[in-house]
């Protein structure tokens, strides 16, 4: 028997599509998007997620096509009414990082660089983390690392700990004191520490990581 076609559906159909094409051409045309609220859109995301510098804003916009020109007007803006601040944002960066992480003066100094903080920005930030307090914290890093270094060699966890504190910024010659001292005070490491010359080691440069 062959198959007589469904009148009923096909005109539901014919009807559906005709309703289509009727509410399409009565429906406004989309608004041209303005180039400046969708910089700003941009800005507003990224500011969302962690306070940002205004390099790292002007490369995102950069990225999405947004024109030099409007991004420094919509940068300017943001400046003059302290949206962004990046000598504030280098403040927070430093006191965050190093009291979060334990990072050096010399590491925080890379970061804030490739984030785009300038150099008079980046001194003041970094002003107020003295020698004295660095050496301090990375003095703390050292003793709570040793803490969970129960099994290893003495040798092993020299190294270790020297590494940890090469990989936040420290200088060699600091790590290699600092890390001998605290393995001083433990009898299981008190051997191995004393027979450390940490002056030769500091001034051979060594990767505290090789094995």
């Amino acid at each position: 028997m062959s198959e007589i076609p469904d009148s009923t559906a096909e005109g539901r159909g014919d009807r559906g599509r005709r309703g289509r094409s009727k509410r399409d051409r009565d429906a406004p045309p989309p608004k041209p998007v303005d180039a400046r609220e969708a910089a700003r859109e941009i800005c507003l995301r990224q500011l969302a997620v962690r306070p940002r510098t205004r390099a790292e804003l002007a490369t995102a916009m950069r990225k999405r096509g947004v024109e030099d020109e409007i991004a420094a007007e919509i940068l300017d803006r943001y400046d003059e009414v302290g949206i962004i601040d990046d000598a504030a944002f280098a403040r927070a960066w430093v006191s965050s990082r190093h009291h979060g992480k334990g990072l050096s003066r010399r590491a925080l100094a890379g970061e804030l660089r490739r984030k785009g903080v300038s150099a008079d920005e980046m001194g003041e930030a970094l002003e107020e983390l003295t020698p004295d307090l660095e050496e301090e914290t990375a003095k703390a890093l050292v003793v709570r690392r040793l803490r969970t270094e129960t099994r290893a060699t003495p040798e092993a966890v020299f190294r270790r700990l020297v590494g940890m504190l090469g990989r936040k910024g420290y200088p060699p010659g600091l790590a290699i004191r600092l890390v001998k001292d605290a393995m001083a005070e433990r009898a299981d490491a008190a051997e191995f520490a004393d027979s450390i010359d940490a002056d030769a080691l500091a001034d051979a440069a060594i990767d505290p990581d090789a094995q």
